[in-house]
């Protein structure tokens, strides 16, 4: 099995993969984020942090901010670039951001924090954050209450993101203290191949061994076969929005 850090580092070379599987936030959740920031008087200047292909750059742009994307993988970046126009762009990782002191109001991360050392990304997104700015962490993760969507997970291998959510959810570290959490439910329309562009994103599937992989890809067959996800034919894949957030003191 490849290590956590080449899990980490892995989807730079399926980015267009990782576009089109992967969703995008709901509009509420990023809002929800953002609250404690608003009424600066002022553009809100946020750093999407592990920014990947914009999925939540977009998010953010779309509320009136400006951002800055930082992301360890030039290739995910550049993915970015072709898909947000006019956001700065910066390789960088949580732990040693490239921003100067109190430059932001608000640090962002999506499907991002699990792969981070929290004391050290904890104290980097404060020297960032001006007094009173938000550290915000967000996952989509499907909604294994549906029994489908569960098998579903057992053939493509738990994240590490799952995993997380499972034991308890995130941890922040000082100078944070806890974290305040709010979950939204919603539905995807999806394809069959929208759903293995889905599997193919993940870490697990892309550090894989061909044998295991084409396991996985067996199993999702039978899965998709199962629920109608044939040729064009659409499903709801159902998500759950997990979103987290602590202010800076």
């Amino acid at each position: 099995m490849a290590s956590r850090e080449e899990m980490s580092t892995s989807f730079g070379a399926a980015a267009d993969t990782y576009e089109a599987g992967r969703p995008s936030y709901p509009a509420e959740a990023v809002a929800w984020m953002l609250q404690p920031v608003r009424g600066a008087g002022r553009s809100l200047r946020v750093a999407d942090v592990g920014a990947g292909t914009g999925k939540l750059t977009r998010a953010i742009v779309e509320h009136g901010a400006e951002v800055v994307a930082i992301d360890p993988d030039a290739g995910m970046l550049e993915n970015l670039r072709a898909n947000v126009a006019g956001v700065p762009t910066f390789v960088g990782r949580a732990e040693s951001l490239p921003l100067p002191d109190a430059a932001v109001d608000a640090v962002l991360l999506g499907q991002a924090w699990h792969w981070v050392d929290v004391p050290a990304a904890s104290a980097e997104a404060a020297r960032v954050l001006r007094a009173g700015g938000v550290l915000g962490l967000v996952w989509n993760v499907r909604d294994e209450r549906t029994p489908w969507v569960r098998r579903m997970t057992e053939a493509m291998h738990g994240s590490h993101a799952e995993e997380m959510m499972a034991g308890g959810g995130p941890a922040v570290a000082a100078p944070f203290d806890g974290l305040e959490d709010r979950t939204w439910r919603w539905t995807r329309p999806m394809t069959r191949d929208d759903l293995f562009a889905m599997a193919r994103s993940r870490s697990y599937v892309l550090t894989a061994e061909p044998a295991e992989r084409a396991r996985i890809e067996q199993g999702l067959a039978a899965v998709c076969d199962e629920v109608g996800a044939v040729g064009d034919a659409v499903v709801n894949l159902p998500y759950v929005t997990r979103a987290f957030r602590s202010i800076r003191p």
